[in-house]
């Protein structure tokens, strides 16, 4: 049997960790805005996902990208069960 890594929980994450997510690379046909978006989203605390979204904006790019099904991320997240509340609070600041 293969040995995992433990799972971590509340670790900080340095500005390094959290900035490479925005040259994620996007599968083709998906907008790399929203890629970074979604990816993000999926990996992130809402606290994180914050400090990404400063950066994202003043980097001139688009909140509101969709994707090939025309879905904002706010959409997206909206259909998520948990957390969703607090990520589109950290949306609406950056809409």
């Amino acid at each position: 049997m293969a040995l995992s890594q433990p799972a971590t929980f509340n670790e900080e994450w340095s500005d390094e960790r959290v900035f490479a997510y925005l040259n994620q690379l996007p599968p083709q046909d998906v907008s790399a805005d929203y890629h970074v978006l979604y990816h993000a989203f999926k990996h992130m605390r809402p606290f994180d996902y914050e400090r990404l979204l400063t950066q994202f904006v003043a980097d001139g790019r688009d909140v509101n990208a969709t994707n090939p099904e025309g879905e904002r991320i706010h959409d997206v997240i909206a259909k998520y069960p948990r957390q969703k509340d607090e990520f589109l609070a950290v949306l609406a600041k950056f809409a």
